[in-house]
C-alpha cells in the first residue's frame, strides 16, 4: 500500500518565503512523496485595495514582496493563527529559513530552539548565499541545510533541491543557523564602509574580521562541537560575501551613512514594511556579549550596534578594524 503523501505548508510570505514557495510548488508536482497542494500562511495585508491573499491565490504573484515572479498555481494562502502551539502533530518536521537569533535567560537562543520548544517538533535550518530575487529567477546558487537528524535534512533536500538550487546537508545545525544570523551584522559593517566611500580593500578587511568574529562567537555559544568546515559551506563564507556586496543590510547601511536617517526610517522607505535583520541582530548579540563580559573581544559586532543605535560616529568603524584584537 502506497504511503500517504507528505503535506507541505509554508509559514510566511515575504520575498524569501515566496521564492522558496516557487521552488516547492514546482517540485511537489514531480515528486509523488509529497502532496501536490502547498499551503502558505500569511498575515493579511491590503495592496492597492485588494487582500494580499486574494492576489496570490488568484493572480499567483506576491506583488508586494516578490513582484515580477509568478508562483505555481498549487500554492495557496491562509491567515496564520495567533498561536499554532498545540495544533501541530508531533510527527511534523519543520525547517527554519529565519536568519536571526534571540536572547534567553542564559544568553543565546536560536530561533530553531524556540520553535522546537514551543511547537514540539524537530527543526532543521536552511541558510546560504540565496538572494530571494535571484533564486526566484532560477539563477544558479548553493545553499546549506543543517539538521540534527540527517534523515530529516535529506528529506528537505529532496523537497527543495533543483538543478539551479543545490543543497549540502550537514549535522552542524547550530553553526549553520548562527552563520545566517551573524553575517547580517557584518553586512551592515560593509554597508557603512560603502557609505563612507572606503575602497574594496577596507571592505575586504570588514568581511575577513567579521568572519573571524562569527567563528569565535560560534565556538563560545554553540552547545555542540563547531566544525570550521561549516564556515566554508554556502551558509558561511559564500553567504557572507553575497550579503556584503548585494544584500539589503548592506544597501540600507550605506543609505544610513549618506542620508543621516534612522534605521527605522530607512526600513519604511526602502523595505516596504519589512524589518532589517542586521541591526536588530547586532543589538541582540551586543546584549548577549555584555552579559558575558565579552564586548572587547568582538569590536566589529559592537561597533555596528553602537553606530546604529547609540550615536557612535560612523568613522569609528575604521579604528575597530585598525586595533582589532585578532592582531594582538
Amino acid at each position: 500500500m502506497a504511503a500517504t503523501p507528505l503535506k507541505v505548508c509554508i509559514l510566511g510570505s515575504g520575498n524569501w518565503g515566496s521564492a522558496v514557495a516557487k521552488i516547492i510548488g514546482n517540485n511537489v508536482k514531480k515528486l509523488q512523496k509529497f502532496a501536490s497542494t502547498v499551503k502558505m500562511w500569511v498575515f493579511e495585508e491590503t495592496v492597492n485595495g485588494r487582500k494580499l491573499t486574494d492576489i496570490i491565490n488568484n493572480d499567483h504573484e506576491n506583488v508586494k514582496y516578490l513582484p515580477g515572479h509568478k508562483l505555481p498555481d498549487n500554492v495557496f494562502i491562509h491567515r496564520i493563527c495567533d498561536e499554532i502551539t498545540g495544533r501541530v502533530p508531533k510527527k511534523t518536521l519543520g525547517i527554519s529559513l529565519i536568519k536571526g537569533i534571540d536572547e534567553g535567560p542564559e544568553g543565546l537562543k536560536l530561533i530553531s530552539d524556540i520553535i522546537r520548544e514551543k511547537v514540539g517538533i524537530d527543526i532543521s535550518v536552511l541558510m546560504g548565499a540565496n538572494t530571494a530575487n535571484d533564486v526566484a529567477a532560477d539563477e544558479f546558487c548553493e545553499t546549506t541545510i543543517g539538521s540534527k537528524e540527517m534523515k530529516n535534512g535529506l528529506l528537505f533536500k529532496e523537497l527543495l533541491q533543483t538543478p539551479n538550487f543545490l543543497i549540502t546537508v550537514v549535522d552542524d545545525a547550530d553553526t549553520v543557523e548562527l552563520c545566517g544570523a551573524l553575517k547580517n551584522i557584518v553586512a551592515v559593517g560593509a554597508g557603512l564602509c560603502d557609505g563612507l566611500r572606503y575602497g574594496d580593500n577596507t571592505k575586504a578587511a570588514v568581511i575577513r574580521l567579521g568572519l573571524v568574529e562569527m567563528i569565535s562567537f560560534a565556538r563560545i555559544f554553540c552547545k555542540g562541537q563547531v566544525s570550521t568546515a561549516t564556515f566554508l559551506e554556502s551558509c558561511g563564507v559564500a553567504d557572507l560575501i553575497t550579503t556584503c556586496y548585494g544584500g539589503r543590510n548592506r544597501k540600507v547601511a550605506e543609505a544610513f551613512v549618506r542620508t543621516g536617517k534612522t534605521i527605522e526610517e530607512l526600513e519604511r522607505e526602502m523595505l516596504d514594511g519589512q524589518k532589517l535583520q542586521g541591526p536588530q541582530t547586532s543589538a541582540e548579540v551586543y546584549r548577549i556579549l555584555k552579559k558575558k563580559g565579552l564586548i572587547d573581544k568582538f569590536p566589529l559586532f559592537t561597533a555596528v550596534y553602537q553606530i546604529c543605535y547609540e550615536g557612535k560616529p560612523v568613522q569609528d568603524l575604521l579604528s575597530c578594524l585598525q586595533y582589532h584584537p585578532v592582531r594582538t
